[in-house]
């Protein structure tokens, strides 16, 4: 546990059982251990002094008297700490020329003597010697770490964690989610600006903290800032605040990382401990904190970076920036949505440390938001972002500076004005990575919303093909869960989607539970029938939540199959069965050994595999399943996903059916489910999908009755073989089965062909004297009956359950009076004729009794049949009966019991009449009385508990104080329990006090068996000797608790059982009226003892297997294909009107017009507050509009110019440059993704001008764009020098500038083989060096090229037509599509022409000899000598110099056919390894990653061969 790889997070949760083991902590992995304290049995923590017993994760964790598993886990952290993350502390004591603030003798690193070490400060031989950070100052075990709570702000726990600035960012990211316990980002907020309070607009606060905590809370992600209270620190912390505080929100942490300098916080000895302080409890001291900062309080964990310094500020800045770029490199798998974690700047007011973090970001590609309106540097940026480049001049930003600098702006230089122009132009340039919020401003109201888009427009202006980059997008849309954002953003004109593109990401949104995305997928076109395929389901079953408990059940049921490697459909429906119940059929047959997929070799577990290429293995050889939106549903309901749930009932077809056994289902797993709040969400989603079928099928009712009555007996094939009507009888569905439409349906059944409407008594009068039949008075539903053949009416009338029901009622009356009349007066020693009718009536009883146990119709077996059988109260009674009259019978046929044997009979005969309240069921007036009187019995029961402590506790006292040693045990019974039970009733006791005492009425010894045993008396005086007062006193207290208590109790418990059951009786009797019907439509028509005649033709067919007798009948229809179909479209039709007034409903509910009117009433009150900005906003997007038109213009007037030079119309007087106002896109091309660069008036190089020059430290001069050419004077201009020396001097040029070293090189002409000569014509030549003909670029010398001056280079553009299966040509709107033949090394981001620069003399440059084969090289050589030359000049590489630069020749080489020689001859040596370079075809298309220079040569080449591009 304390090994580096292995970590513990503490969480709070509880442990399923005793004895479980914790399980292994694997390499890199982390364990979420949930603990909950319990009382162990006086055992106690010898640390923390807890008795406890721990519950820890997966089990509970014996207490042994060790430490407790809290003091555990502590020690573990402390053990991981102090092995690998460390602190710095100055070692050498120099004393400082300054003096700290409180006057004491300091250390030049800034602590006093005293905090040092102690072998420091003895030896004095280091006084004199000058203090230096990297030797003096040493890293050690760090020493403050744990848990902080903020003094008098309550208890909420933060972290915290001492680290030296060298601490890599690999194991501060282990720290904060292996042992912090905090999951993995989906997105990483990092907030910068001013450290010291400003001041903000109310409103524009207001929406900056709604909207920072909105998107860090919808989105799952980190907030990181300099964690001190105070500036943008303090704005952040508030937010967070604001949002803890109010129910805005769903509840969830947001998770807040303060990167601070430990040096510079006050108060940090409070948080110092070797061992770790849990909690350590610090005090914030504004007003004594000096010139260090505070904590803020707000904050969730603190990184406190330490240099070994004191009260210096910045030192935290590298570590962060370390730390955000490694978090923002990692990646992210959930439900199958695998991507980088995206990072966004969010900047508000600020200083020159902003203005560096801000171009940092944007140089690295991180996307960034300023906050307009915050002050400085945010506002500085926000005031030129719209202009062109060629506008933010050197005079334009100092006019920014001293509006916004007002009090700093006398301090600026003009080194630092040339500094901040440049490096805002380039943050400027980078217009697709920064995003203005702007209150008010285009509709924009939340800062979320802008952060998000930021992100977005980041991610579009990557390169990436068009497919590979809106994917990207949706991946960042799902991975925040804001689908507002992907409606606005991703789902628009710009791309049409395909159902079929979104499929990975409509299995991530199902596995992650965000049921908006799914709605969204399927308004996109998304069919759900053709999503779901058996690998995704396996896929959506593999990906279960870990504490769901269908997951526990599955792994169950894997563990018992030893011979199963993976998770398989089959597996899943033999759980389903269970929870569905036996009478369904397997959903998924168990397949054979060849058709089971083949899955990773795991038993149980999350695949992390990429969701394309699932799907590209599942349209190969998995088809769809049987039923694919009911699976879908089963995955959605089993993990009480609702919404989720809700969404793919509204797609299924068979939704009735659906909705009654998504009911089952749940109530099942609500019965074993252990969370209450779990089992109570299951409940109510259960009650609503009862309530939805409840709708549909009252829709369906209202349409067409007899089509609804259909839909009840339908068999359903997708749903085990089961009915309608079946599930909701097995899922105790009271309110469906108690609707009109099916208490008809069953009415039908009960009636069997007779009217309905026939009256009752017309029936007892045919069946007395049954030739009425002929009459007419009965009619029948079915008028076949009236055939010629009379015994079709008899038939029809005799086999209808209600006549069935009547006769067996009859009977069952006939038996009893026999019954009586046998036990009254005709019981003789020898049983007469009436009594041998009795045996034979029970015995077709038994015979009954008999077929109903063995009549298996749906085939469930004899276990479940005996399990169903006994499970009816009726059945246990008749059991109970029968066992009880055999019995009797044969105590009664042994003459020595002739007389017990009729005792026995006598109350079996009881119970033979209790059997009549199962007759009076089917009254509908009776029926709910008797439902009554049952949950009242189990009233009594309780009632009678209480009874018994009160009786037997007065019986047994009374007992004790009137009688002295009673051994007869019947009197002791009598005394205790017999008179205290009837003194309730009124019957006082006679020997409770003097008033009654009479000895002559009990025995003074206890020898009379008839009498009592006297009470405790004086002999002599013949009065009571016991207590009369004790035993008054007790009597009165009985009959107060009993008489007045309890039995008011009882009326109270029995009032309030008939209350509720009153509300609910009417369906619970509808209910359990089927289960009536059912028997009596089950039933042979011939009532005992006649039924012995059927029963003797069932066994005679049953043993000799002669022709089948008529099958019992069921309750079940099997449609043919086409009319099921045709009933299904009709049920699915009457689905769609239910919810659309559904949904009718709910918006005429009083609560949703009050949101309603509220969302109206804050929407007029933000157009009135904004109505002055949207103005604003409407004259600047007139001007916009304006500067595009101007934009426009100035791009048509250089076309002409240039048209007018290439014509030979040249003039002694150059053009004039024209300026574009504004960046205007390319027509056709996405938004962002046109060079910027290529602005008019922008036409410089830019990469040249980079500050940082690639591959060294070195820095260049910044040169704004008005300063870069020579011609321009630039009086402070002072680049450095930096030239590479290369391991081959004999083809570089010499390092150094000075002219003794290049007096041997020839400018502007052919040095030996070396051509120094330009495409752009004579360059200049100063002081020996060649000048960049495109002006200046901040450094000097020749950087890490070859040579000064021009160096060649060559890219071959190798094109071939791109052509599909057929051989066909593909084409792109209307034009052809091209491949071109790229180069890629694994190190590199971006693909490459594979091209270079060449050695003298040769024709093919080196780069491009090394990827081909030698054989290839005289053949490509001739290639590029027919080609077309499609560009040649200057490169604006980040490498070029002042005095080297890149100049290259692109030629074109185009293979029209797919045959040529030379194109199968160069595919044979293709590269496609891909461990090393890499050359291969690939697409043409303006979003390929290629470098930015050799697009320009691509698109030149595409349009000379009119090819899409």
């Amino acid at each position: 546990m304390g090994s580096p790889e292995a970590g513990v997070a503490l969480c709070g949760g509880t442990g399923r059982g005793p004895g479980s083991p914790l399980p292994s902590v694997p390499p890199g992995g982390r364990i979420a251990i949930g603990v909950g304290l319990a009382m162990a049995k006086g055992l106690r923590c010898p640390l923390c002094h807890l008795e406890a017993g721990v519950a820890i994760g997966v089990g509970l964790a014996e207490f042994k008297g060790l430490r407790c598993p809290l003091c555990q886990l502590q020690g573990a952290l402390c053990s991981w700490i102090s092995e690998n993350i460390k602190k710095k502390q100055c070692v050498y004591f120099v004393e400082s020329a300054r003096l700290s603030d409180s006057g004491e003798v300091v250390c030049e690193c800034g602590y006093p003597r005293e905090k040092h070490p102690e072998e420091v400060t003895k030896p004095m031989a280091f006084q004199g010697k000058e203090w230096d950070l990297k030797t003096h100052v040493q890293e050690m075990a760090t020493d403050a770490f744990g848990d902080i709570v903020f003094a008098g702000l309550g208890q909420k726990l933060g972290k915290y964690v001492r680290v030296s600035q060298d601490t890599p960012s690999s194991v501060i990211y282990q720290l904060m989610t292996q042992h912090w316990g905090l999951d993995i980002p989906n997105l990483l907020i990092s907030v910068t600006g001013g450290a010291k309070n400003f001041n903000m607009k109310p409103r524009l606060k207001s929406l900056f903290r709604r909207g920072l905590v909105k998107v860090a809370q919808t989105t799952g992600a980190w907030i990181i800032t300099g964690g001190s209270h105070a500036g943008v620190m303090k704005q952040v912390g508030e937010a967070v605040r604001d949002f803890s505080t109010s129910s805005s929100y769903k509840a969830g942490e947001v998770i807040t990382i303060g990167v601070a300098t430990w040096g510079a916080v006050h108060n940090r000895q409070s948080l110092i401990n070797v061992k770790g302080c849990f909690p350590a409890e610090y005090t914030m001291d504004e007003e004594g904190q000096g010139s260090l900062t505070c904590l803020d309080s707000n904050h969730s964990h603190f990184i406190l970076v330490d240099d070994g310094t004191h009260g210096r500020y910045g030192v935290e800045i590298p570590l962060r920036t370390k730390l955000e770029k490694y978090i923002s490199e990692q990646r992210k798998e959930r439900g199958g949505v695998d991507i980088k974690i995206p990072i966004v700047c969010v900047v508000l007011e600020g200083g020159p440390g902003t203005l560096n973090t801000i171009y940092n970001a944007i140089t690295n590609g991180t996307p960034c938001v300023v906050v307009e309106g915050s002050g400085r540097v945010a506002d500085v940026i926000a005031q030129v972002a719209c202009l062109p480049v060629s506008a933010v001049t050197v005079a334009l930003i100092q006019q920014k500076l001293s509006l916004f600098f007002q009090d700093d702006f006398e301090t600026f230089t003009e080194n630092q004005f040339i500094e901040w122009t440049k490096k805002i132009q380039d943050i400027v340039r980078q217009r697709q990575l920064l995003t203005i919020f702007r209150e008010g401003k285009d509709g924009q109201q939340d800062v979320d919303v802008a952060i998000l888009h930021a992100l977005l427009k980041a991610s579009r202006s990557h390169d990436h093909f068009g497919q590979e980059n809106w994917d990207h997008q949706l991946k960042l849309a799902v991975a925040w869960n804001r689908v507002d954002i992907a409606r606005s953003e991703i789902f628009t004109d710009e791309w049409q989607w395909k159902p079929s593109d979104l499929h990975p990401m409509v299995l991530a949104a199902l596995i992650s539970n965000k049921p908006e995305f799914v709605r969204l997928f399927l308004e996109q076109g998304v069919q759900l029938q053709d999503f779901v395929t058996q690998d995704t389901l396996l896929h959506l079953y593999n990906n279960l939540e870990p504490l769901c408990l269908f997951h526990c059940k599955l792994r169950e049921v894997l563990a018992e199959d030893a011979a199963a490697e993976t998770l398989q459909m089959h597996h899943v429906a033999q759980v389903l069965r269970e929870l569905l119940g036996d009478f369904t059929q397997p959903l998924h047959p168990r397949p054979h050994c060849s058709d089971q997929t083949r899955l990773p070799k795991s038993k149980f577990c999350v695949q992390a595999v990429s969701l394309r290429s699932l799907y590209k293995r599942s349209t190969n050889h998995t088809t769809s399943t049987v039923d694919p939106m009911r699976d879908l549903l089963i995955w959605a309901v089993v993990q009480n996903r609702w919404e989720l749930a809700g969404i793919v009932w509204a797609q299924s077809q068979d939704c009735i059916v659906a909705a009654l056994a998504c009911s089952k289902i749940l109530k099942a797993l609500s019965q074993e489910e252990k969370d209450t709040d779990t089992s109570e969400e299951m409940q109510a989603l259960a009650r609503e999908f009862e309530h939805r079928a409840i709708g549909v099928f009252t829709e369906c009712y209202r349409k067409d009755e007899e089509r609804a009555q259909k839909l009840l007996i339908r068999v359903s094939e997708g749903w085990g073989k089961t009915t309608c009507l079946q599930l909701a009888l097995e899922a105790k569905a009271m309110k469906f089965v108690s609707h009109g439409g099916i208490q008809a349906f069953l009415t039908n059944v009960w009636w069997g062909q007779l009217c309905v409407d026939t009256r009752l008594w017309q029936v007892l009068l045919c069946l007395l004297f049954f030739p009425l039949l002929f009459t007419g008075l009965v009619s029948f539903r079915n008028k076949r009956p009236r055939a010629p053949r009379g015994l079709a009416r008899i038939s029809a009338f005799f086999t209808a359950p209600v006549v069935v029901f009547l006769l067996y009622t009859l009977s069952y009356f006939a038996f009893l009076c026999l019954f009586a009349y046998v036990l009254m007066v005709d019981f003789q020693p020898t049983p007469s004729y009436c009594e041998y009718l009795v045996y034979l009536w029970l015995l077709s009883l038994v015979c009954e009794e008999i077929r109903q146990l063995l009549c298996d119709p749906d085939e469930y077996g004899l276990v479940k049949m005996v399990a169903l059988y006994l499970s009816d109260f009726w059945n246990k009674l008749d059991v109970a009966a029968i066992l009880l009259f055999i019995v009797g019978l044969i105590c009664r046929l042994i003459p020595a019991t002739l007389y017990p044997g009729r005792v026995v009979l006598a109350l079996d005969f009881i119970m033979f009449c209790l059997r009549l309240m199962h007759i009076f069921t089917v009254n509908k007036i009776l029926g709910p009385k008797i439902i009554i009187v049952k949950r009242m019995m189990k009233d009594v029961f309780f009632f009678l508990f209480l009874l018994a402590v009160w009786v037997v506790s007065f019986g047994v006292a009374q007992q004790a104080i009137l009688i002295h040693n009673e051994n007869r045990v019947d009197w002791i019974f009598r005394g205790v329990v017999y008179h205290s039970y009837l003194t309730i009733f009124g019957q006082i006791p006679r020997y409770v006090d003097g008033v009654d005492f009479n000895l002559d009425q009990c025995s003074p010894n206890g020898t009379d068996p008839y009498k009592p045993k006297c009470p405790e008396s004086d002999a002599t005086r013949q009065v009571p000797a016991f207590p009369q007062w004790l035993t008054v006193t007790l009597l009165c207290v009985y009959l107060l608790f009993t008489n007045i208590l309890l039995l008011n109790l009882l009326v109270a418990m029995f009032n309030y059982t008939f209350q509720e059951v009153q509300e609910h009786t009417d369906q619970i009797w509808k209910f359990q009226r089927h289960g009536l019907i059912k028997e009596y439509y089950s039933r042979p028509p011939a009532p005992p003892p006649l039924a012995l005649l059927s029963h003797l033709q069932l066994l005679v067919f049953r043993v000799f297997g002669g022709t089948q007798a008529k099958a019992t009948p069921k309750l079940k229809n099997k449609l043919e294909e086409m009319e099921e179909a045709a009933l299904l479209s009709w049920e699915t039709y009457l689905k769609e009107n239910y919810l659309h007034h559904r949904q009718a409903q709910q918006e005429q509910r009083l609560e949703h017009r009050i949101q309603d009117i509220g969302r109206k009433v804050d929407g007029l009150v933000d157009l009135l507050d904004m109505d002055h900005l949207k103005r604003l906003g409407s004259v600047e997007q007139r001007l916009d509009t304006l500067e595009g038109q101007l934009a426009q213009m100035a791009r048509a007037l250089q076309w002409i110019t240039r048209a007018l030079r290439d014509s030979n119309f040249d003039s002694e007087v150059d053009a004039p440059t024209l300026v574009s106002p504004m960046a205007v896109e390319e027509p056709g091309l996405e938004p962002g993704s046109s060079r910027l660069a290529e602005e008019a008036g922008d036409g410089y190089h830019v990469n040249a001008r980079h500050l940082l020059y690639p591959g060294c430290p070195v820095t260049r001069f910044p040169v704004p764009n008005e300063k870069v050419p020579w011609e321009t004077e630039f009086p402070i201009y002072d680049p450095p020098s930096y030239t590479v020396e290369r391991r081959d001097p004999t083809t570089t040029d010499p390092v150094g500038d000075t002219l003794e070293l290049l007096a041997n090189i020839s400018y502007n002409a052919m040095d030996g083989l070396t051509d120094r000569r330009s495409f752009h014509g004579v360059y200049g030549v100063w002081d020996g060096l060649p000048r960049n003909p495109m002006g200046r670029t901040g450094l000097r010398g020749r950087g890490s090229l070859r040579r000064f001056g021009p160096n060649h280079e060559l890219h071959p553009v190798i094109t071939r037509w791109r052509r599909g299966m057929d051989g066909a040509i593909c084409r792109k709107s209307v034009k052809k599509m091209l491949e071109v033949l790229v180069l890629r090394r694994p190190v590199w981001e971006h693909w490459a022409l594979p091209g270079g620069s060449r050695e003298p003399g040769d024709v093919l440059p080196r780069k491009l000899k090394q990827t081909l084969g030698q054989e290839c090289w005289l053949p490509v050589e001739n290639l590029l000598r027919q080609g077309t030359e499609v560009y040649k000049g200057y490169v604006d590489d980040p490498r070029n110099t002042d005095n080297a630069w890149i100049e290259t020749v692109a030629v074109s080489v185009h293979f029209q056919d797919q045959n040529d020689t030379e194109l199968k001859r160069l595919n044979t040596h293709l590269l496609t390894d891909d461990s090393g370079p890499c050359i291969q075809w690939e697409v043409v298309d303006r979003r390929m990653p290629l470098y930015a220079d050799q697009k320009t040569i691509l698109r030149r080449a595409a349009t000379l061969l009119e090819a899409h591009y």
